[in-house]
């Protein structure tokens, strides 16, 4: 399963993914479009850490989440409308 974070300030909210380098052994960050976020999380293969810079907290978003957490924090073009 894949995990994107999406990282929420005050100015701006942005979508990041995380990829191992197997030969160095480190991890690299990327941005990522919306627009790819959405269509893994409408498939069912991905999970959303949302991170609140401002309080620090952290919220994971699944498949499972209910419809209002879902579009409290991704937006409503992120619920699946075959549920």
């Amino acid at each position: 399963m894949n995990r994107y974070t999406k990282i929420i300030n005050m100015m701006e909210s942005y979508f990041i993914k995380d990829y191992e380098k197997t030969k160095k052994g480190i991890t690299k960050k990327r941005e990522v479009r919306a627009e790819t976020v959405q269509k893994a999380f409408l498939k069912g293969d991905c999970e959303v850490l949302v991170i609140l810079e401002d309080s620090g907290r952290e919220i994971l978003i699944d498949d499972f989440s209910s419809d209002e957490d879902i579009k409290k924090y991704l937006g409503a073009k992120f619920i699946n409308p075959k549920r």
